[in-house]
């Protein structure tokens, strides 16, 4: 390998790992004598801090609540509500209380509000006639002592389930934080599990679905881990590592992520990750710290050890050559992973390599398309078709391929193959497509989708059709002139609705999906709520409306402003 003196003059000073066991990788230090667990249960999670989620790491811990919802929810410490948000995905409801520490704690998935926090959303949501809100608080306005009960558990919003999403956040720079370092512990003694380890040969080469990767079997329990009829790895070139683990506590069967990943090479750590803070527009980058072309194609979390030039998100305290290795000395080393959770239980794998050098010059992944740059702005064009990817949307050095594939029915251009679904962007870029003539007078109408049908949305644009997109992939342009559709569940014409506690209606859209909903009674705006998991919209009687006849009309408008109402007289 070579010159490991390079390596030790190249560590950064972290706090790591030393002869005690429990000691565990952490950047700064929280105060542990302030917060109290939030609700009254004995604690356990379903989901951990930092652990793996679709397009994000997961920003706090969710508290079990023996899958049933309406428990009452305690303020952790002292502080003001500073936040009161409504979401139709999401936390659904959520509060967030700020500290006079320094910290903002989180509460999600709410189902009741206590009553003056209610009265607050509720007036603004028919202030400002919407369903979905975000208030800014004054600080003096909703003052809460440490143990209070202001809200009640729930399952609202984008939940998998009844639990409380629990976040802990520096109130200044809104990064999040994981809420066990500041004492708030899940009974955990038992360790990570280690599943399986991959090489990646990449040799000079952006990391792409074509980087070759070797697997390679791990067995083991309790903490100590080896590889299955492998005595020595060998190979040679630029290297990096992979790894798949998860973890388990005392308290809960649910698998959830590790707290820290630590690669050694002879005893010298090259590549550390921890998830102990992170700030939302970074979390995204998860798919640049996994091996997100394995996990398209095989659904498999591989956690890389190295790390792509264009990952900026801060869960990797410490790296050498950010975890890139060369191995050219014809020597054996040792490599040792150290995996851990945040209570300080610890997994070992160790294993060894041996590099054979070579003469050979490196194996330079041949440039079959553009060569976009990940730290530059790249741009794309011909007569049909452009697209600008701003600098930080690209993880790595990308080969952009780009071909023209047959037209579908129904399509208003050909169908353009835009890369590929492997790569993943950071946020977003901007295409263009040109629409053919025969759209004429239906151009207002026109969206651009993939070919698994889900619109990236558009607007007409100097001949083009210009959307925002999040993926790479197969895109062309389609037209929506359909309204969405509204599906009555349990009010008709004419019924008696005496007996219902509310108004409930299915609503949804083919294509370019809805803009807004408005609904009114005797041509009042009334608050309808939209229910993420069942796409139910719904009105829950108040006082208001009184016994006898009235009319109930509901207006659905898509993103393209086609529009769809319903109507219907009831008795009350």
């Amino acid at each position: 390998m070579n010159t490991l003196q390079k390596l030790i003059g190249a560590l950064l000073l972290i706090i790591v790992s030393n002869a005690n066991a429990q000691d565990i990788v952490q950047t700064h230090q929280y105060p542990k004598d302030f917060f109290q667990y939030p609700l009254d249960l004995p604690p356990t999670t379903a989901g951990t801090f930092g652990e793996l989620r679709s397009n994000h790491f997961h920003s706090g811990l969710d508290f079990k609540t023996n899958q049933r919802t309406g428990y009452p929810v305690h303020a952790v410490y002292d502080g003001y509500v500073s936040r009161l948000r409504v979401q139709f995905g999401g936390f659904g409801s959520a509060v967030y209380i700020t500290h006079p520490n320094g910290y903002t704690s989180v509460y999600g998935h709410l189902e009741k509000l206590a009553p003056r926090l209610a009265k607050i959303v509720r007036d603004y949501q028919y202030q400002h006639q919407s369903f979905e809100v975000d208030i800014a608080v004054q600080p003096l306005q909703l003052p809460v002592c440490k143990g209070e009960v202001f809200a009640w558990s729930g399952n609202a919003g984008a939940s998998a389930g009844p639990h409380l999403h629990f976040e802990l956040r520096d109130a200044i720079t809104q990064e999040t934080i994981n809420p066990q370092l500041f004492g708030l512990t899940i009974n955990d003694k038992i360790p990570p599990t280690i599943g399986a380890i991959y090489v990646y040969h990449l040799n000079g080469n952006p990391f792409s679905e074509k980087t070759t990767k070797d697997y390679y079997r791990v067995a083991g329990s309790n903490g100590s881990y080896h590889l299955i009829n492998t005595p020595i790895i060998n190979f040679s070139g630029e290297i990096g590592f992979g790894i798949t683990a998860n973890d388990v506590n005392n308290t809960s069967a649910n698998r959830n992520g590790v707290y820290s990943i630590q690669l050694k090479v002879d005893g010298i750590s090259v590549y550390t990750f921890a998830v102990e803070r992170f700030a939302f527009d970074q979390t995204h980058a998860i798919n640049a710290h996994i091996d997100y072309p394995a996990f398209i194609a095989t659904g498999h979390e591989i956690q890389k050890s190295f790390i792509l030039p264009g990952n900026k998100i801060t869960v990797y305290p410490q790296s050498v050559n950010r975890g890139f290795i060369n191995f050219n000395d014809n020597g054996v080393h040792e490599l040792t992973y150290v995996v851990k959770d945040v209570a300080g239980n610890t997994s070992i794998l160790k294993f060894k390599v041996k590099s054979t050098p070579t003469a050979q010059p490196l194996d330079i992944e041949k440039n079959t398309g553009t060569l976009f740059k990940y730290d530059q702005k790249n741009e794309f064009s011909n007569s049909h078709v452009k697209l600008i990817i701003q600098p930080g949307n690209l993880y790595d050095n990308l080969n952009f391929t780009y071909a023209t594939l047959p037209r579908r029915p129904g399509g208003y251009s050909m169908i353009y193959h835009i890369h590929n679904k492997y790569t993943p962007i950071h946020d977003s870029y901007e295409l263009w497509i040109k629409p053919d003539s025969t759209i004429g007078p239906l151009i207002n109408k026109a969206v651009i989708t993939n070919t698994a049908g889900v619109s990236e949305g558009g607007v007409y644009d100097n001949g083009f059709i210009n959307a925002t997109c999040h993926s790479f992939g197969d895109f062309y342009v389609r037209i929506d002139t359909v309204g969405p559709y509204i599906q009555p569940l349990n009010i008709a014409e004419g019924k008696t609705m005496h007996a219902f506690k509310k108004i409930a209606l299915k609503i949804g859209d083919n294509l370019s999906g809805i803009k807004s909903y408005n609904g009114k009674i005797d041509g009042k705006w009334i608050l309808m709520e939209w229910d993420y998991k069942t796409k139910v919209l719904s009105y829950t009687f108040d006082e208001s409306i009184k016994p006898g006849k009235h009319i109930f009309t509901l207006v659905v408008i898509d993103n393209k402003n086609n529009l769809s109402q319903f109507t219907s007289n009831f008795y009350r």
